[in-house]
């Protein structure tokens, strides 16, 4: 499987780009799958649900299924976070898996910037990120992408993977 990273600050625009990314990749006939990185405690299941019932009684694995879809939760309890390539190894087989957040990982990244957030890039001082979608123009030493110009990116990236 192939795999690109799409990384910024909070609020950058990460999560509408790689929305628009798995849209336009797929509409190419491309399989795609996501990774995405979460800094806080999530959670998928609701207080009631019998799978929740299942998970509070002490699970390790919960398997939820139906003909529509499938989830699978794993409750860390006290060990420690899978790694990306842990995680990557669970995932059915597709061209290509777009992965948000994860930016301290070594994978090839695109960098999402949004001005109004104030918030300094990650590129210059990360090499791993190989190019910017950016509301307003910058001079970098990596190609800019307009954030909205979601067929360029999705070119580049597909070139960058070999797809």
């Amino acid at each position: 499987m192939r795999i690109y990273g799409v990384v910024g600050w909070k609020n950058a625009g990460k999560t509408g780009l790689m929305e628009r990314l798995v849209t336009e990749i797929t509409g190419r006939g491309i399989s795609v799958s996501t990774v995405k990185h979460a800094h806080h405690s999530f959670d998928v299941d609701h207080a009631g649900k019998d799978s929740h019932r299942h998970r509070v009684a002490g699970a390790t694995e919960v398997l939820l299924s139906s003909r529509n879809r499938v989830a699978l939760m794993h409750e860390l309890r006290d060990d420690q976070e899978p790694t990306l390539e842990e995680l990557l190894a669970r995932l059915s087989p597709v061209d290509l898996v777009l992965i948000e957040g994860y930016k301290r990982d070594a994978h090839p990244k695109i960098e999402a910037h949004r001005a109004e957030t104030g918030n300094s890039l990650i590129a210059p001082g990360d090499d791993t990120i190989l190019a910017v979608a950016s509301d307003v123009p910058l001079d970098l030493d990596r190609p800019v992408f307009d954030l909205n110009d979601t067929t360029a990116i999705a070119n580049f990236i597909l070139a960058e993977v070999g797809l």
